[in-house]
């Protein structure tokens, strides 16, 4: 009797130990290529800076606050180009993550995104946002505090943009 106890009890523990570490689903789903977030060498180029300075002078001109650029916003962003880039594709994919980085790494409140794809200007690209009532509700939300950008371009020479902007 003490044996049979004895193996019951240590099927459960094994049964325990292997199955409550398992994975659980929790019905969010990410593609399998990851973005690479980099923060420590964080540069921009020149049409990143008149992207950011265009966003800027339009807010201003709205009567809306300046935002501050931050790299680790822009990390985030280049991550996304890059994967973009990869699937060639224009998309929102993982922002879920993007965001959650956000909210630990610079302590983000709200999290707002724009891409696009083609563009060879930043007065362009700025432009084509502000087409899209979507994409110019970001761009003008008054509660906005900080930005980044990142840009690249693929094979073909095409260019890829994700703009995030932040609530600190």
């Amino acid at each position: 009797m003490k044996t049979l106890l004895l193996t019951l009890v240590s099927l459960i523990l094994l049964s325990s130990v292997l199955f409550s570490c398992s994975k659980e689903d929790d019905g969010i789903y990410f593609n399998e290529n990851t973005e690479v977030i980099n923060t420590t060498n964080v540069t921009y180029s020149t049409i990143e800076t008149e992207i950011l300075n265009l966003v800027n002078e339009h807010r201003t001109n709205m009567g809306l606050t300046s935002l501050i650029s931050l790299n680790i916003i822009s990390g985030v962003a280049d991550g996304h180009t890059s994967y973009m880039i990869e699937v060639n594709q224009v998309n929102h994919d993982n922002f879920a993550q993007r965001s959650q980085t956000l909210i630990n790494e610079a302590n983000a409140k709200s999290i707002g995104e724009n891409v696009a794809y083609g563009f060879t200007t930043a007065q362009g690209v700025l432009n084509g946002w502000l087409n899209s009532e979507e994409h110019r509700k970001i761009i003008e939300n008054p509660d906005y505090t900080h930005f980044g950008i990142s840009t690249d371009s693929n094979n073909e020479n095409k260019n890829y943009f994700t703009q995030i902007f932040i609530k600190k």
